[in-house]
């Protein structure tokens, strides 16, 4: 099915607008999902005392609204529950029905000072007054080889090798309007090209009712850490720009590795050798000097997450992708002339590129800062890599990988991937937020792709997103409509706060401003300028 018409199932979309509640909901302003006639997004003073039970009884209290069909306890499950650096609870709950999730179907929940303050996220409606069929009719084996066979039929065009991924499993997938028992089927392979698919098979006849591609692209040691001694290298990047790099030295092996311990539980960095097979040898030297032209993509690849890690410590308060200190992987040289780089859900992997079209990936900064913020939501929102949620996941990382260069204050500009695409044409990148339609992207939701090529437009329609984290930062006027800019620093908060901690993996565009309306409204206050920024920005593209 279209993927525009899964968000219309479960997604939240839709004008914000006034909404009583009553005694116990004061001040309550709603994003309402038009199709299920359920709310989306509701923010104000809902209720007080304990977090978990009070989400629950407001839900039954407002059953009516939001049409569960049932007692709250007994369709969702909390998955989650933190404080947030505002000390705010932030609370993640899955909607389920005889013991199976939903598909998409998220719920956050925040709590201030003891009182429940927001909701957002989708929500199937009436699930249980649905003829819904909870056996299914064909096995977990049946359904991976509808996937696999439909892999090689339709994407591969031969048997791919595949690898281990996501275990299938059983889901309520919300088939247009019709919510059907289905298998979510992961099929991973690197070979003959990349590949990280999700497919929807239905658990009645194993028809496919969706699928997509989760890989989030830009367009002598073993594998194993070393024991030994934190030290210094240097070396060339891609760019000829030389760099100071964290290493290992072993005194048992000899050599020195791009192994940095001093961030997190690790900075990794392996040579594929022009391979196709992960992740690699750790990448040793002899002298701790890395000025070879091999080593240049490793030097930057290295270099580069660790700028990254800081940027994302030192300015959101965050260890590491997952908010754990998990390790950062990279390898570099993958395959031969390889023009791409990606995330591939545990690792970073980057080609060499052709030497014409591109150079070696890990020579941008905001490549590796893009590709790094896809392993950010992952463990985040889990934005579904297709359409509006996808173009979302696509404009996350563009905003953030730009950011890390200005961070790092490398000749820093508002285009992706400048550095490192097409070296003999000057002034071009694959992108700019800026101004998108210098590449052929949208800068107005009236312009949105809507076809299905690059799963539903996700590098393309990223641009009207990116348009306008690049108007709230900077201000001006686009389509008549003026915005004040609030600067890059508070642009970032308010969007990585989204982010984090109110987007859901089917969020569109609607959803998304609401998101930054509110992140801006915590962080600054309801009547604040930056909130007056974010309407006037999203407006500018004609999101609303």
């Amino acid at each position: 099915m279209n993927k525009r018409a899964m968000l219309g199932a479960i997604g939240l979309a839709f004008g914000l607008m006034a909404w009583p509640f009553g005694a116990s909901a004061k001040g309550k302003s709603m994003v309402w999902n038009e199709q299920w006639k359920t709310p989306s997004f509701v923010s104000g003073s809902l209720l007080g005392r304990c977090s978990q039970e009070l989400v629950y009884r407001y839900l039954d209290q407002e059953k009516n609204t939001f049409q569960l069909g049932g007692q709250a306890r007994e369709r969702l499950s909390l998955i989650g529950n933190k404080l947030d650096e505002l000390g705010h609870t932030v609370m993640r709950f899955e909607q389920a029905i005889a013991a199976s999730l939903c598909m998409g179907a998220v719920l956050v929940a925040h709590v201030n000072d003891g009182e429940l303050s927001s909701l957002s996220g989708t929500l199937i409606p009436n699930l249980d007054k649905r003829t819904l069929k909870t056996e299914a009719a064909i096995s977990i084996q049946q359904a991976e080889m509808i996937a696999k066979q439909d892999v090689a039929d339709r994407v591969t065009k031969e048997r791919p090798a595949a690898e281990e991924g996501k275990p299938t499993r059983l889901v309520i997938y919300p088939d247009e309007e019709t919510p059907r028992l289905a298998y979510e089927v992961n099929v991973r392979f690197l070979t003959p090209v990349p590949g990280n698919w999700i497919y929807m098979i239905d658990a009645a006849d194993g028809k496919v009712l969706n699928k997509w591609n989760q890989m989030d692209e830009a367009k002598p040691g073993g594998a194993q850490p070393v024991a030994g001694t934190s030290t210094v290298g240097v070396g060339r990047g891609v760019l000829g720009d030389q760099k100071y790099i964290n290493t290992t030295y072993s005194s048992y092996y000899g050599y020195y590795y791009l192994q940095d311990n001093t961030r997190g539980s690790g900075i990794f960095t392996y040579d594929g050798r022009n391979r196709t097979v992960l992740p690699g040898s750790l990448w040793a030297d002899g002298d701790n000097q890395f000025f070879a032209s091999y080593d240049a993509a490793a030097v930057d690849a290295h270099y580069y997450a660790g700028v990254v890690y800081d940027y994302y410590k030192n300015v959101h308060g965050r260890l590491s992708y997952d908010g754990s200190n998990a390790a950062i992987r990279s390898t570099v040289h993958y395959g031969r002339g390889y023009n791409n780089a990606f995330w591939n859900g545990s690792q970073m992997v980057y080609g060499d590129g052709d030497g014409q079209t591109f150079l070696p990936f890990s020579g941008g900064i905001d490549v590796v800062g893009h590709e790094l913020t896809h392993a950010v939501t992952d463990y985040t929102a889990g934005l579904v890599y297709q359409n509006e949620s996808g173009a979302i996941n696509e404009a996350m990382s563009d905003i953030f990988g730009t950011l890390v260069e200005f961070y790092a204050n490398r000749n820093p500009d508002w285009e992706i991937g400048e550095d490192i695409y097409t070296p003999g044409v000057a002034g071009d990148a694959l992108r700019s937020m800026s101004d998108p339609a210098k590449y052929g992207d949208p800068d107005h939701y009236s312009k949105r792709y809507t076809g299905t090529q690059d799963n539903g437009g996700v590098h393309t329609n990223s641009g009207i997103i990116n348009k306008a984290a690049y108007l709230l930062s900077q201000g001006g006027v686009h389509y008549g409509v003026s915005v004040t800019g609030i600067g890059r620093d508070k642009m970032g908060k308010i969007f990585y706060r989204a982010l984090v901690y109110y987007l859901t993996p089917t969020s569109n565009f609607s959803q998304l401003r609401a998101a930054c309306v509110q992140a801006a409204a915590d962080l600054y206050g309801s009547t604040s300028q930056e909130v007056n920024s974010v309407k006037q920005a999203f407006n500018a593209v004609g999101v609303y």
